[in-house]
């Protein structure tokens, strides 16, 4: 590594895909310690990790264990990492046709299967399939209170869309549906079809498959 140049200015001069992930860890920490400086702080941080997934799956308290890391520094990698995943996976959201429930749930499941909570996810889709927007409507235990038809539809409504899909993860990884998730279904279903906007299925995510109720069920 070139310890002439800074890596704020290797990163103007060579760009981001050049630098090493040491290097953009410095860059986002910004300062070391009075004992240490930044660059040294990166390498300590990257070193308590075996890889870069075990990092990204690093709680507060762990981050805040490491000696010049501390509460604020812990927050800022934490968000960090949670603005990568969302870039990562923006991309693939707005304009994108779905094709398939299987090509839908294998990109889920590489969004979803290391979330410790449930994330209920609606995806609202035009006339041709094609994805208007994705959106995670609740964090918590799947229930009829907060999983409640009027705010998916009011959503569906504001976006016009005219079709949708219904997603949700099991973190224990076991996919078959409990008898919460089929009468939300049913229910769902029931009220897109006298608003005229398509439930095309609702899949449940675990940590390499998925359950697609439509694979599974004649919905209409």
């Amino acid at each position: 590594m070139d310890y002439e140049l800074s890596p704020q200015k290797r990163l103007e001069q060579l760009g981001e895909e050049r630098l090493s992930t040491q290097e953009l860890l410095s860059i986002i920490l910004r300062t070391g310690t009075h004992q240490e400086s930044v660059c040294v702080l990166s390498q300590k941080v990257l070193e308590r990790y075996k890889s870069l997934y075990d990092f990204k799956m690093a709680s507060l308290e762990d981050l805040q264990s490491i000696q010049g890391i501390g509460r604020n520094r812990a927050i800022l990698i934490k968000a960090m990492i949670e603005l990568g995943r969302r870039i990562h996976f923006s991309s693939r959201e707005c304009g994108v046709s779905v094709t398939s429930s299987k090509v839908l749930a294998k990109r889920l499941i590489e969004q979803m299967k290391d979330y410790e909570q449930e994330h209920f996810i609606v995806i609202f889709l035009d006339t041709k399939n094609h994805i208007i927007r994705e959106k995670t409507l609740f964090v918590g235990t799947l229930n009829q209170s907060v999983a409640h038809p009027r705010e998916i539809f009011k959503e569906a409504v504001r976006v016009s869309a005219a079709n949708l899909i219904l997603a949700h993860n099991h973190p224990s990884g076991i996919t078959k549906p409990s008898k919460e998730d089929l009468y939300l279904t049913k229910r769902i279903e029931s009220v897109s079809y006298a608003m005229g906007i398509r439930l095309l299925d609702h899949l449940i995510i675990g940590k390499s498959d998925y359950y697609s109720m439509r694979e599974k069920f004649d919905l209409k």
